[in-house]
């Protein structure tokens, strides 16, 4: 059984314990596989501010993990409201970058879990005027300040 249909199996059996029918499909994306769930109760599966969604993930990951550890991660979505919810959040993120930009004021985002602050890393990490931050520590959540790029002082 491959990783992926690994990961399908352990995303049904936890589905059906908790009593949500829905089918998965798996789709390739630029960062991997994503097992895209479609079912009638796709709130109950999103959950408020795709926090269930999220845990799904998570364990999701750590299960497939466990039993494969070179296991590729594997995103989990649900009626595509991850890649919805990206493209909005990309735009965002484009969109402070440019405030920061013209206003020289950093700006602190709201708490974010470890992908979302990736994704921020990642969207903004080859513009030359910009500079990202996330703080230290154990937190799940944590808020990335975007800030301008101090200029070089000549040497």
């Amino acid at each position: 059984m491959t990783p992926v249909e690994s990961a399908t199996k352990i995303l049904d059996t936890m589905l059906g314990h908790l009593g949500l029918p829905a089918t998965i499909e798996v789709q390739e994306t630029h960062d991997g596989p994503c097992l895209q769930v479609h079912s009638t109760e796709s709130t109950a599966i999103i959950g408020r501010d795709g926090e269930r969604l999220d845990d799904l993930q998570y364990l999701v990951n750590r299960i497939l993990r466990r039993q494969l550890p070179k296991a590729e991660r594997v995103k989990v979505d649900c009626e595509h409201y991850r890649t919805i919810r990206e493209d909005q959040m990309a735009a965002e993120i484009k969109d402070i970058a440019e405030r920061v930009k013209t206003t020289g004021n950093p700006y602190q985002m709201r708490p974010l879990n470890a992908y979302y602050r990736r994704m921020v890393h990642n969207i903004l990490m080859d513009d030359p005027a910009i500079e990202t931050h996330s703080p230290e520590g154990d937190e799940r959540l944590k808020r990335i300040t975007i800030s301008a790029k101090s200029p070089a002082t000549p040497a």
